[in-house]
């Protein structure tokens, strides 16, 4: 890769991350409908792409591996063979291969080549006769060897390399191949969609390959192969327009930007503050028209950040199917709502939990197919992961069709391990109960597998939802199966919340989590396993103070403010000295003092200029 420009090499690894990403979701789509021609093309393509790419950067170690996929699908592409669970198998396991060699790449290492057993489980020599569609396909006479004007393989790999602009494996270039579109004797993807299948004797959809009419004689080889002819044009230039009419930014940049309009959020907050102190009529518009511009200026750059979770959720086709065939079990896997929009830096980093929360879907709620068929259930498990907009925040759940968890089976687990003790144990309600398995250390597995069973992973599922903002809380029936439901923030960058007052200090509650501010009188709290509680008619109330949260002396009053927070499928009241109203706060980090202690979730500067701590409501309960 010396020859070749960093921008270049950016550019690739941004664009094979891409691929690999879609790849995953699409060998498992083609795994569970073997004849979708599209799907088979789609996956032929990203090898191909990925081939290309890998030789004119150098990279013998991609290429390698790359072209014994491609090697593999060409042949069935042509009707020659047929995939089985063996090229599967390798083309997944080739994917986590391709995977680490982009890190590598990327960190500026060479490479390690797949091992050569992987190579070999490529092979069709052990395959069987095709099957009876590949086998008609293949006495098409479009497909026919023979066929005048067909060309070898060799030569179709020369032409694949030619069209694509990627140099053969090993050879050096000096530049860069010019772009497609600056080329007159390039073809746009149509184009080349239609060249390939001519190639490779594959009919037009809908059409009878048998009936199909010999390919034309080829033109000499010394020219490039002219475009088949095309009645519809228009449409690929029109899509070639739209798609100049994006750009692609650093994401660096935009960070930058975000943080700048926090900056302004925070400078128009204190002119608000300052509007209702000076009381003048012009200074009073001014500011109103700062304050929609703002607002629609914030609401603009946060869109630019914004990107569907199916960025996350593309890779999860891949993983269910890796675990459920690691525990020979077999699982379908649903998902719904990937469109859904959320910032960039919250769909990296919802990843990691979703994903150890997808493999404990599989590992404890899925049964094996012999256990469900005995409970009258489908041999295939079902595994669902949606994700939906509310408001400000986003839901994403992940639910199963298992076994589900007992909650008393929990309990004695917790007070087994010592993480409880019994009278604490026993006043759980079975809610509660669930919660206990996000207890660190806390795992009901009787065996360590390579897939869960160490004790670790859901506290700090917990523990990272938490940074995030957002909530995590867990439904199960025995014998129907579990559902974890996550709430996160559309962004991380601005937070509106609730400014509440304990002595002389503010703090900051995220209004989502707000339900509703209520006053009380003293002589109305009654008090419940050493606690104060609220009686409401239709339930009651726990009370936490947050005085006494704080360690700060209590004063009396005549009406006490309640602040009713939300916390899963409960809640609870916030005991405050006064309610300062609503505000829109830039999420800064903790002090270090404060950093780690519970009931903490982070900083911002409010309009008066003062620094707020933001309260974690889970945290909050569960310190108090």
């Amino acid at each position: 890769m010396s020859g070749v420009t960093p921008e270049i090499a950016a550019d690739f690894i941004i664009e094979a991350q891409e691929i690999l990403d879609r790849l995953g979701e699409q060998l498992v789509a083609l795994e569970h409908a073997p004849d979708d021609r599209d799907q088979l093309n789609a996956v032929f393509r990203g090898f191909h792409t990925l081939k290309g790419g890998a030789g004119f950067l150098g990279i013998h170690a991609m290429v390698e591996l790359c072209h014994a996929a491609e090697e593999t699908l060409g042949t069935v592409r042509a009707g020659q063979a047929a995939l089985e669970a063996q090229h599967f198998d390798a083309a997944q396991r080739s994917l986590d291969w391709l995977q680490s060699m982009l890190d590598a790449v990327a960190g500026g290492s060479e490479p390690a080549h797949a091992p050569a057993e992987l190579i070999a489980q490529f092979s069709l020599d052990t395959v069987a006769a095709p099957a009876p569609a590949a086998a008609a396909a293949a006495k098409a006479p479009v497909a026919a060897p023979a066929t005048p004007g067909m060309i070898d393989d060799d030569e179709f790999e020369a032409l694949l390399d030619q069209l694509h602009g990627g140099a053969a494996p090993g050879a050096v270039q000096a530049a860069p191949p010019a772009p497609a579109k600056a080329a007159p004797d390039m073809i746009d993807d149509d184009e080349f969609e239609a060249l390939l299948d001519q190639l490779h004797g594959a009919a037009a959809p809908g059409a009878s390959a048998v009936a199909a009419p010999p390919a034309p004689p080829a033109p000499p080889r010394t020219q490039a192969p002219p475009a088949a002819p095309r009645p519809a044009a228009a449409p690929p230039k029109a899509a070639a327009a739209e798609a100049e009419q994006t750009v692609r930014v650093d994401t660096r940049r935009l960070d930058a930007i975000v943080n700048l309009i926090g900056e302004l959020v925070l400078a128009r907050n204190r002119l608000k503050t300052l509007r209702s102190r000076i009381k003048d009529e012009e200074l009073d518009r001014a500011v109103g028209s700062l304050d929609v511009a703002t607002a629609r200026l914030q609401s603009a750059v946060m869109r630019t950040r914004m990107q569907p979770v199916g960025k996350v959720f593309s890779r999860f086709p891949k993983v269910a199917r890796d675990v459920a065939r690691s525990l020979q079990k077999e699982v379908e896997l649903e998902m719904v709502g990937a469109e859904t929009e959320l910032d960039r830096n919250l769909v990296e980093a919802l990843a990691d939990p979703l994903v150890h929360l997808v493999r404990n879907g599989i590992d404890h709620g899925v049964e094996s197919p012999v256990l469900r068929e005995a409970a009258g259930k489908p041999r295939v498990g079902r595994l669902r992961l949606s994700a939906q907009q509310e408001g400000d925040y986003v839901g994403i759940e992940v639910q199963d069709d298992g076994a589900g968890i007992d909650p008393e089976r929990l309990r004695a687990k917790a007070r087994e391990k010592g993480l409880l003790d019994p009278e604490a144990a026993a006043r759980l309600g079975p809610e509660e109960c669930l919660h206990l398995v996000f207890l660190p250390g806390f795992s009901t597995k009787t065996e360590v597998t390579d897939i869960s069973g160490r004790g670790v992973g859901m506290d700090v599922v917990q523990s990272r939802i938490r940074e995030l903002g957002g909530q995590i809380q867990i439904q199960s029936e025995l014998g129907r199966g579990t559902r974890f439901l996550i709430r996160v923030p559309l962004t991380l960058a601005i937070l509106p919340t609730l400014l509440v007052q304990a002595g002389d200090d503010v703090y900051a509650l995220p209004l989502a989590r707000v339900q509703e501010v209520l006053h009380a009188a003293p002589g109305s709290l009654g008090w419940f396993d050493g606690r104060p509680v609220l009686d409401r008619q239709s339930h009651t109330l726990p009370l936490l103070d947050l005085r006494r949260w704080l360690g700060i002396d209590s004063r009396e009053a005549p009406l006490l403010t309640v602040v009713v927070l939300q916390m899963g499928d409960s809640r609870f009241g916030l005991i405050v000295d006064q309610v300062r109203g609503r505000e829109e706060v830039v999420i800064k980090p903790l002090p270090r003092a404060l950093r780690g202690l519970p009931g903490y979730a982070g900083a911002t500067l409010i309009g008066d200029g003062r620094l707020a701590l933001i309260l974690d409501v889970d945290g909050l309960r569960a310190s108090g």
